[in-house]
């Protein structure tokens, strides 16, 4: 399936991230970590079933849901690490919707952002987790 050990990587940094805040994180950071592994999913399933025409579409719409998703949390939980992830997901709806309405093959541009910046919002979920975590422990004592 993939060609390369990066993608890989890729999907074992999410998946050990979201294991994290499933582990140790609060409630906001189960649900965006949750968001984010749909959201993933999702991606995935479009990429290997929908046809060409098709994929920056769903794509583009699986962006703004994840988007969608981090505002609605960003406004109930009001925390710093939900609007830096809101924001870089707004960074990365652009860059499909750039792309779609450009009509422009996904390039080294492409994969480059859009890699910097699906690693930015798994660095907010693990710093959302790391600081619920470590605000419970210290509650607890």
């Amino acid at each position: 399936m993939y060609s390369s050990w990066f993608p890989l990587a890729g999907w074992a940094l999410t998946l050990g991230v979201i294991a994290l805040a499933w582990w140790r994180g609060g409630s906001p950071e189960r649900l965006g970590a949750l968001a984010l592994l749909v959201a993933a999913l999702v991606a995935l399933t479009v990429n290997l079933v929908a046809s060409p025409a098709a994929r920056p579409i769903l794509l583009l719409a699986d962006e703004g849901v994840l988007g969608l998703v981090f505002l609605m949390l960003a406004f109930r939980h009001a925390s710093a690490w939900l609007g830096v992830a809101m924001i870089l997901q707004a960074i990365q709806f652009s860059l499909h919707a750039y792309y779609f309405v450009g009509e422009l093959p996904h390039d080294r541009t492409y994969a480059i952002v859009n890699n910097l910046d699906t690693l930015g919002v798994l660095i907010c979920i693990l710093a959302g987790t790391l600081i619920a975590w470590r605000k419970r422990s210290r509650l607890a004592k």
